[in-house]
């Protein structure tokens, strides 16, 4: 490999057409994710419609209950880094007395800053339950398991 070449780059110095057309389907794809930031609620309303497609398709099948659960456990996992902050004020602080008020210049009142923004929060959510509905395309998945143990495993999670 010479100098020159970097990913992507066929022989002639100019990128690969399957190089050019990932980085042009990414660019696509990232307009429409920045064209459906401000609107919130319709976001989530197809997330939930999704999420309502994908529990009526278990239910039908009868199966899969394994990617349910992980899809469960995936979505807990993301609630709770979403109600959590950035910053643990716990170990901010130095005294054992409790919240005080700023004393300096640049101790300044930070506003709550979640560890997953809610937009994050969305993205990672509706991924999950596009993976999870592939995943029932293909009977490898569908692990036979007595689904009662897996609801009583995910409420202890509680």
């Amino acid at each position: 490999m010479s100098e020159g070449d970097s990913v992507g780059e066929s022989v002639h110095g100019k990128p690969s057409v399957v190089y050019r057309f990932f980085t042009r389907l990414g660019q696509i794809y990232q307009s429409w994710l920045d064209k459906s930031t401000p609107y919130t609620a319709v976001r989530w309303v197809v997330t939930l419609g999704l999420s309502f497609v994908y529990m009526i398709r278990v239910y039908l099948l009868q199966g899969w209950y394994i990617v349910t659960y992980a899809l469960g456990i995936y979505h807990l996992n993301l609630f709770i880094a979403f109600l959590s902050p950035k910053v643990d004020p716990s170990l901010m602080e130095d005294s054992d007395d409790g919240p005080s008020l700023p004393t300096k210049q640049n101790e300044e009142f930070r506003p709550f800053i979640r560890r997953l923004p809610e937009f994050k929060f969305w993205h990672a959510a509706t991924k999950g339950i596009l993976v999870a509905m592939v995943c029932t395309f293909f009977d490898a998945f569908n692990v036979p398991v007595f689904w009662p143990i897996l609801v009583m495993y995910f409420i202890m999670l509680f």
